[in-house]
């Protein structure tokens, strides 16, 4: 069953009442023009002014579709942290074992963040720009997604799947890896987007401890016999004379 819709912090509260044809495309064009600015500049040293002349616009056009540059930066940012923190929804008949379930919810999330640069970024750059109501709304999406996440994570440990010893800080810590991804991540370096979701997906599968499937850990008698048999035959060889 699909979760019901969220309700956002961050609806339009413009002088337009009514949406008319076109509205959507130029509230995305005020969007995308203040993205690369607040992505450049910082919060504190973009104005509305700057979207203004990167829009090539007046400044009424802007405060049509919103009413001052927090709410832009407010509409930037809840997109991607709505997508990061409802990772976990899956639907209610979803059979999938809970490691399993864990492992894909990191998955997306780290997905997610990367998908959503650069605004995906600025709650971990610029915490300080967000009003009471979004702090509000952003903690109980997080809220929520951490009681799930530390669910399967518990009843994945209790399945032998998963090697931690506490919980919270657990869950915290495999988590945090696609949070510090601001300090360092760009589009278009040496690993693409697919790579760096596959590259910090195992990391964070490591912080969870997550065991191997029996069929890759099993290996026979005779398998297992020949390294040990190497290196007791490398331990007594002599050393090498110099020449």
């Amino acid at each position: 069953m699909a979760s019901a819709p969220r309700k956002t912090p961050v609806s339009p509260r413009g002088r337009q009442r009514l949406p008319t044809a076109g509205s959507d495309e130029k509230r995305e064009r005020i969007l995308k023009a203040a993205e690369t600015l607040f992505d450049r500049n910082g919060y504190a040293n973009t104005t509305i002014e700057q979207i203004v002349q990167a829009l090539g616009v007046t400044k009424p056009f802007v405060y049509y579709y919103f009413r001052n540059k927090q709410e832009i930066f407010e509409t930037l940012c809840w997109a991607p942290t709505e997508a990061c923190f409802t990772v976990l929804d899956f639907a209610a008949d979803d059979p999938r074992p809970a490691h399993e379930k864990a492992i894909d919810g990191l998955q997306r999330l780290i997905a997610a963040t990367i998908a959503h640069y650069p605004a995906g970024f600025f709650p971990y750059r610029e915490p300080q720009a967000f009003s009471p109501a979004y702090q509000k709304a952003s903690r109980t999406l997080a809220r929520q997604f951490y009681k799930q996440f530390c669910a399967l994570l518990e009843e994945g440990h209790a399945s032998g799947h998963f090697h931690f010893r506490e919980t919270r800080i657990t869950a915290q810590a495999a988590c945090s890896l696609p949070g510090f991804l601001y300090n360092w991540y760009r589009p278009g370096g040496r690993l693409g987007a697919a790579e760096m979701v596959a590259e910090l997906t195992e990391l964070a599968s490591r912080v969870l401890g997550l065991q191997p499937a029996p069929s890759s850990s099993f290996s026979s008698p005779a398998s297992s016999a020949k390294p040990a048999r190497a290196r007791k035959k490398a331990a007594t060889r002599p050393p090498d004379r110099p020449a």
